[in-house]
């Protein structure tokens, strides 16, 4: 069986993340999907912690809700190391969606120090779909703090879910 895991923070999941994980599910025999603490602190003395809109609780069910018709999709949560995380899954490959260059350039310094650091923790990358490239989980959050349109950037289910949280 082939595994493959997609990290990220999903603050909030977007239907670009969605697009991802229903192309790499129609692919690959099961599919994690990791909700993570992206906190570099803990390993870098220079970084600085990313603050969330959502907390791991909220970031994990907007995930579950999201991928809830999707049967290989697995969702997990994990506030590790990504390279330790490809060894206790026992996964083949990394997936990370790519919108543009900028994306490919920050992802692919991520990947080279994720396979640095663990032979086993290969990247590969699905690009975005045309459709969904201007779309972020940047954009969502500040649509919700402005009470703008969310149609189209997040799933139906995740934006039924945020308007019961407020």
């Amino acid at each position: 069986m082939r595994a493959v895991l997609i990290p990220g923070s999903f603050d909030p999941i977007t239907v670009g993340h969605l697009d991802v994980i229903r192309r790499a599910a129609s692919i690959f025999d099961e599919v994690y999907v990791a909700v993570m603490t992206n906190d570099m602190t803990k390993y870098v003395a220079t970084a600085t912690a990313k603050s969330y809109m959502f907390d791991m609780a909220e970031r994990r069910r907007m995930v579950e809700l999201a991928c809830a018709d999707i049967p290989n999709v697995r969702v997990i949560e994990s506030d590790g190391m990504l390279v330790d995380l490809v060894d206790v899954l026992g996964v083949c490959a990394v997936i990370k969606g790519v919108r543009n260059e900028g994306d490919f350039v920050y992802e692919q310094k991520h990947a080279l120090w994720n396979r640095a650091h663990n032979p086993k923790a290969e990247t590969l990358y699905l690009p975005a779909a045309p459709s969904l490239d201007g779309i972020s989980s940047t954009l969502a959050r500040e649509r919700i703090r402005n009470d703008g349109d969310l149609n189209g950037i997040l799933p139906t289910a995740v934006i039924e879910y945020i308007e019961k949280l407020n």
